[in-house]
């Protein structure tokens, strides 16, 4: 049987682990029941994500368990890994409804895949929990300089600490231990914020039962120019369609660093390693060649071949030099015609799509040369737009050289 681990540490997965060696060996023995979790803190995953989901889906293809972990009450405590301040409290409603969300995506994900996963919530063991039991059974086995020693508590404590987050790691511990007492989990993968809470669930095992399990980290992604990963002018690049276009998605990873993209055909593509290798190494402006095949493969993954198809038609259209009329895939917006009539000004028209995030960036947009309307320059912020700008039912808006978004103009 194939482990796996050797597949994620080729293409780039491995940030630490607690014993290869042995991890390895147990691997290569037998189907091994690991988990992933995911808070329900948003009501979409991102792209921060996607390197912990599609660790799962090797995992899962070398032949062993996965379980996702809705944290549907971890989160209403709020992890503070990776954080400079308290999370936003939600309701508890809210949190349900994330969490219905959050494991839509991901069995669409697995299924495209030909994959399944077990998947569990913990609120089903958490919210009923009785707080002296717990402290008593499972609190005592925590050392609160161990838990300062790791970075994560170091960093909060200089912006402060709050007692509800402090029992974050206790809750995560205890998580593992249920499943690994229940389906024999025997490892908890994660990005690398969560290595202190995964260890202090192997110890938790440990004390508790005195059995061996296991951790293993992903590295936390960053791209070559400084931008954090999955970060836009805009916000996050969430994985649904309805909150992030499919056409915007295809577009991000389209233009990531040219050093970027052998790391990201890794990470995000079930590429064979060869041909990641190959696709890495194209030179020049071949390396573009690369780049659609990333945006492409990673767009099928998340949202299906025939819309990654669809996104990649229509970019290829917008940047052709396609009819704009035709590119039904550019994110969209209708108005009415008699609007359009009046006039609206270039700097409201423009706040109004995902291009600017407000009048002031649309503004400094415009300035700064950067907009475009059906090709043509808008070199002033005064500029009235109206019916005169309509080509083919459609304004067809520019951003810099390779952000689109379309005005279907209505009868």
């Amino acid at each position: 049987m194939r482990s796996g681990l050797e597949e994620l540490k080729q293409r780039g997965f491995v940030q630490q682990c607690s014993d290869w060696e042995a991890l390895s060996a147990l691997m290569s023995e037998k189907p091994v029941p690991f988990y992933v979790g995911f808070d329900p803190t948003g009501e979409s995953l991102h792209a921060g994500h996607l390197v912990p989901v599609f660790a799962m889906a090797h995992l899962a293809r070398a032949g062993h368990k996965p379980i996702a972990l809705i944290g549907g009450g971890t989160a209403r405590i709020g992890d503070p890994s990776g954080k400079t301040e308290m999370r936003r409290m939600l309701s508890v409603e809210q949190i349900e409804q994330n969490a219905e969300k959050i494991r839509a995506q991901l069995e669409g994900f697995l299924q495209r895949q030909g994959l399944t996963a077990e998947f569990v919530d913990n609120a089903d063991w958490l919210v009923d929990l009785n707080y002296i039991e717990f402290l008593r059974d499972i609190g005592r086995h925590f050392s609160v300089n161990r838990m300062l020693s790791f970075e994560t508590y170091r960093q909060r404590l200089e912006t402060g600490l709050s007692f509800i987050e402090f029992n974050y790691q206790l809750l995560q511990s205890y998580d593992y231990l249920l499943l690994h007492r229940k389906v024999g989990c025997m490892l908890q993968v994660g990005g690398d914020d969560q290595w202190g809470n995964i260890v202090s669930g192997i110890d938790l095992i440990r004390r508790v039962s005195g059995n061996e399990a296991y951790a293993l980290t992903f590295p936390l992604v960053t791209r070559a120019d400084g931008k954090k990963m999955g970060k836009t002018e805009q916000g996050a690049v969430y994985l649904d369609p309805q909150v992030y276009s499919p056409y915007n998605f295809f577009q991000y990873f389209r233009n990531v660093p040219d050093v970027d993209v052998e790391r990201f055909l890794g990470l995000y593509t079930f590429l064979p390693i060869e041909e990641v290798r190959r696709l890495g190494q194209l030179p020049d402006a071949e390396i573009n060649q690369a780049k659609e095949i990333l945006a492409f493969e990673l767009t099928k993954a998340v949202h299906g071949e025939a819309e990654a198809e669809r996104v990649r038609d229509a970019a290829r259209k917008a940047f052709g030099g396609g009819e704009a009329g035709d590119i039904d895939a550019i994110p969209s917006l209708e108005i009415d015609r008699s609007e359009v009539e009046q006039g609206i000004d270039v700097v409201e028209l423009f706040s109004r799509t995902d291009l600017c995030s407000s009048r002031s960036e649309a503004r400094r947009l415009v300035t700064q040369g950067g907009a475009r309307i059906n090709e043509t320059k808008v070199d002033t912020t005064e500029a009235m737009i109206d019916g005169s700008w309509v080509v083919n039912g459609s304004l067809v808006l520019r951003a810099g050289k390779k952000r689109y978004f379309r005005i279907r103009v209505r009868d």
